[in-house]
């Protein structure tokens, strides 16, 4: 497993009347941590991009646990559970004070934009990602 946390402040913009983080901003939240996850591991969706692969969205999942206000501090976890093929599932913990509040999934398909359909992850971000998902076996003695 692969993951990486992420630091963001509520903006007053990102409440509504009542003082709440909106619902929608979540998904914003979501898309901020894959984008800092995936340049922690040495890739950013604009070197993807480059190279004429996609992310379009095909999946969204949002819980409700609780809520955030304007001027939280807000960590949200970002994990990658399994090695990409043609998709790529994100998962997410918004976490304020070490509690979740919000826990969400994404995933996203490999898409060759030139040739308009989906291909497999790039070689270079499964060697990136592989270190992180080969298991360390315990040798018992005696």
């Amino acid at each position: 497993m692969y993951q990486h946390e992420t630091n963001i402040r509520v903006r007053y913009s990102e409440t509504d009347k009542m003082g709440v983080v909106y619902h929608s901003h979540y998904i914003e939240y979501y898309e901020v941590a894959r984008t800092e996850c995936m340049r922690s591991l040495g890739m950013s969706y604009r070197e993807l991009e480059a190279t004429g692969i996609i992310l379009p969205v095909t999946k969204v999942e949002s819980i409700y646990k609780g809520s955030l206000y304007y001027d939280d501090e807000v960590v949200i976890v970002a994990k990658i559970k399994e090695l990409p093929s043609y998709k790529i599932r994100f998962e997410y913990d918004v976490k304020r004070d070490d509690v979740v509040v919000n826990k969400g999934v994404t995933e996203l398909v490999f898409y060759d934009a030139n040739r308009k359909k989906p291909c497999r992850a790039p070689q270079e971000m499964i060697e990136k990602l592989k270190p992180h998902f080969e298991s360390k076996k315990v040798i018992k003695l005696g």
